[in-house]
């Protein structure tokens, strides 16, 4: 996908650090995601939730809040609030390339913040939380120690993820401060909740109260047993998948017209996964689903294969055929299914003494209603008249160029 760095400036008049990654076909919306207390903009799970939604048509900005990753300022010096502020710049810098935010993501404290700055952003439409607290204070108990510290001093070091923080006292009497209740029960957006039970860093109630606050429409989605940060890449993955398509509902991602020369508009591929076989499968900016190989030929198995989806294409075509003619004709067909299955021959024009192999594709057409013989025999014929049955039968030609 492709990936634009830019700056815009802060609360604090620093600049700060975000990437907009761009759908490579048409622009549907824009998401905002916020990241998690302490986390970047590049965490694993930002990137992938990021790179589904661009795959869905929805550019999506992630940005460093001040203080972290490549942003400038001191993380020291800021809050829950300063945080939100810089959300509201963020949507802001957005606008003015003519791209304002429909949807807002949050993960973990981030979540909280989408929640606190969704009623500031007019151009909003639906939030989306994952793992979020419902009480933003929830952060302080990672400081261990450190909150008496933090009093008398103004300041203290504390360890997080692996790495030293310095945390400020307008951090936590901030935190404290906040009551999410009342901006969540004021909210007027589409909310979806999303949150793992077995979430060790913050609890599912913290979910439920959420869920609890809020008016409709409002959807819940649990993510299992990931973790809070969603390592995953599967998890990762779901949930990217699950807030694209709840997004759909109230985002009114209308469709553009196909390009011209390709009526059913392009259908694109890109890999999604360079370890193995997985791969994105976009048919415009409606319609997405995977490929992959089993595991037993190195793949995931989290898709069709490639001949998988090419015998669902068959059977799909046989079935709207015979459809098609049956209701033309005013014929009692109540059903049909078709079972295809693909398998590898030795050519019937070949020579004998060579292993040339010719694709196989076998179907088995299931009819239900109250026909007569004569039109069973006609709806079998009609079958085989199906546009990609032709196709198939044919030689076709394959042409291939750098894109």
């Amino acid at each position: 996908m492709p990936t634009e760095r830019l700056t815009f400036t802060g609360h604090s008049g620093d600049d700060l650090v975000a990437r907009l990654d761009l759908p490579e076909g048409p622009h549907l919306a824009t998401a905002l995601f916020a990241h998690c207390f302490t986390c970047s903009k590049d965490i694993p799970a930002a990137r992938r939730i990021a790179a589904r939604l661009a795959g869905a048509g929805i550019a999506v900005l992630r940005f460093d809040f001040t203080g972290l990753g490549h942003s400038g300022g001191e993380f020291e010096n800021t809050s829950f609030t300063s945080n939100v502020r810089d959300l509201e710049l963020a949507a802001e810098a957005l606008s003015a390339r003519d791209m304002a935010p429909r949807l807002l993501i949050g993960h973990s404290l981030g979540g909280a913040a989408v929640l606190a700055a969704a009623g500031k952003i007019d151009s909003v439409r639906a939030v989306a939380t994952i793992g979020a607290p419902f009480d933003p204070s929830h952060v302080t108990h990672n400081f261990d120690g450190a909150l008496e510290q933090i009093e008398a001093d103004g300041v203290a070091e504390v360890t997080l993820g692996g790495r030293p923080i310095r945390i400020g006292k307008s951090f936590v009497e901030d935190v404290r401060a906040e009551n999410l209740g009342e901006r969540i029960a004021h909210l007027r957006r589409a909310l979806l909740v999303m949150h793992a039970t077995r979430d060790a860093t913050v609890g599912i109630e913290n979910a439920a109260e959420i869920f609890k606050a809020a008016k409709h429409p409002k959807s819940f989605v649990t993510l299992d047993d990931a973790d809070h940060l969603i390592s995953n890449p599967e998890d990762a993955e779901y949930a990217a998948q699950v807030i694209a398509a709840w997004a759909t509902r109230y985002l009114d991602l209308s469709p553009p017209a196909p390009p011209p020369g390709a009526p059913e508009g392009v259908v694109r591929v890109s890999e999604a996964d360079a370890e193995g076989f997985l791969q994105d499968v976009n048919a415009g900016p409606g319609h997405h689903m995977l490929a992959d190989e089993p595991s037993a030929y190195g793949g995931t198995d989290r898709g069709m294969s490639p001949y998988g989806f090419l015998a669902a294409g068959l059977g799909a075509c046989t079935s709207m055929t015979i459809r098609m003619y049956a209701r033309r004709k005013g014929w009692p067909l109540d059903h049909v299914s078709v079972d295809v299955c693909h398998d590898k021959v030795h050519a019937q024009d070949a020579d004998s003494r060579s292993d040339a192999k010719a694709d196989k594709f076998t179907r088995v057409v299931r009819l239900e209603g109250d026909l007569t013989a004569e039109q069973r025999d006609k709806l079998m014929e009609i079958a085989d008249k199906c546009p990609v049955h032709r196709t198939l039968e044919r030689s076709s030609i394959v042409e291939t160029r750098a894109g």
